[in-house]
């Protein structure tokens, strides 16, 4: 079976890849969601955004269902409309809300929902296996050309872990000077496998709260 599709903002050969590890229902996921696109819309081109579903079901319980919302309507050719919809309305995740979600972004509202997402749970199967192997501990977890990006998410820190407030027309950092890799940016592929039963708690949630 062929790997799965990577949900990709931005132009696809930018030079810089931010990942993020995201859960539709982690406040702080929400947060870093306007950030990351304002990262990508402002790097004329430099950055391309990767998302990763990594839903924490033991803290949120309508996370799995928003992720596979989510595939759904990038099957529809609206992954990123619906992305950034259930992370504005975070607080309405139940199936009558997603129904009405995909129904007002033009989108057959039978597919997003119930039996008919299973389809898709591999994905987020697959998302959340390679997140496990690339050791996220909570969400949002961001990558930022195979380094973890630590700290809160905001514009300026993210400019600079990127290297856009270099002098040159690249942003005076090319990808392949950075440091020796410590994460996968998905070139490990993880197994298909079924979510973990007991994630682990969101770490990165408590982080920031202190």
């Amino acid at each position: 079976m062929s790997d799965p599709v990577e949900h990709v903002l931005g132009n696809p050969d930018a030079p810089v890849t931010v990942l993020q590890y995201g859960d539709f229902e982690c406040p702080y996921c929400a947060a870093a969601a306007p950030v990351l696109r304002q990262l990508v819309e402002e790097s004329q081109g430099r950055v391309k955004l990767v998302f990763r579903h990594f839903p924490l079901a033991d803290n949120h319980p309508h996370a799995l269902t928003a992720a596979l919302a989510a595939e759904a309507a990038g099957a529809q050719g609206a992954f990123w409309p619906m992305h950034d919809l259930l992370f504005a309305r975070q607080d309405r995740l139940s199936d009558v809300a997603l129904r009405a979600y995909a129904e007002e972004l033009g989108l057959d509202a039978g597919r997003v929902v119930g039996e008919a997402a299973q389809q898709f749970a591999a994905k987020v199967a697959a998302d959340f296996a390679a997140g496990l192997e690339d050791e996220v501990a909570g969400t949002p977890t961001v990558v930022v050309d195979g380094e973890l990006f630590a700290g809160r998410v905001e514009l300026a820190a993210l400019r600079r872990a990127a290297g856009l407030n270099g002098s040159g027309a690249d942003g005076g950092v090319h990808p392949g000077q950075r440091r020796q890799r410590r994460w996968s940016l998905g070139v490990r592929r993880a197994e298909r496998e079924p979510l973990a039963e007991h994630p682990e708690e969101d770490d990165a949630e408590e982080r920031r709260e202190h």
